[in-house]
């Protein structure tokens, strides 16, 4: 593994653990060349998954972008990030178990969409109005009244 710091091309491992959820090994280490020591996260890939886009493009999936788009969904919100992280990792679970490698984003979305709306109402709306791409204030109203059953459900 290279040193975050140095580029250093040889780093000891110090210490490994399971993450609490045991999805990923975590791992203290330490360059020889400088002496900075950091933590790497390993995780278990069963595949490559690719995204299928919109427009036809492909690009390969990255975890980080999809955490990068629930911590804006949920940003002041009081969520646990531990429950945000299992939410993750059972997402990608899905992904991979599903027996394909390219995988429409329309699918990653809904999948997202599923695990926000048991995890904060609030994230769940703001990640809709990017992902059903939202134009004007009605259309969060109309989102939203979906949302809520109605006195006439009853």
């Amino acid at each position: 593994m290279r040193c975050p710091f140095c580029s250093h091309q040889d780093t000891q491992v110090k210490d490994s653990r399971p993450t609490e959820d045991n999805s990923a090994i975590r791992r203290r280490r330490l360059c020889v060349g400088c002496g900075a020591r950091f933590t790497t996260f390993e995780r278990v890939q069963l595949r490559e998954l690719t995204v299928m886009k919109r427009s036809g493009r492909r690009v390969p999936f990255e975890r980080e972008k999809l955490e990068r788009s629930l911590n804006i969904a949920l940003r002041k919100r009081a969520v646990d990030p531990d429950r945000v992280d299992r939410m993750i990792t059972g997402l990608i679970r899905r992904l991979e178990s599903m027996g394909e490698s390219e995988i429409p984003a329309e699918t990653i979305g809904k999948m997202v969409m599923e695990g926000l709306e048991s995890l904060d109402q609030v994230a769940y709306v703001r990640f809709a109005s990017v992902y059903k791409n939202f134009r004007e204030a009605a259309d969060f109203g109309a989102f939203v009244g979906e949302m809520e059953p109605g006195e006439d459900d009853e």
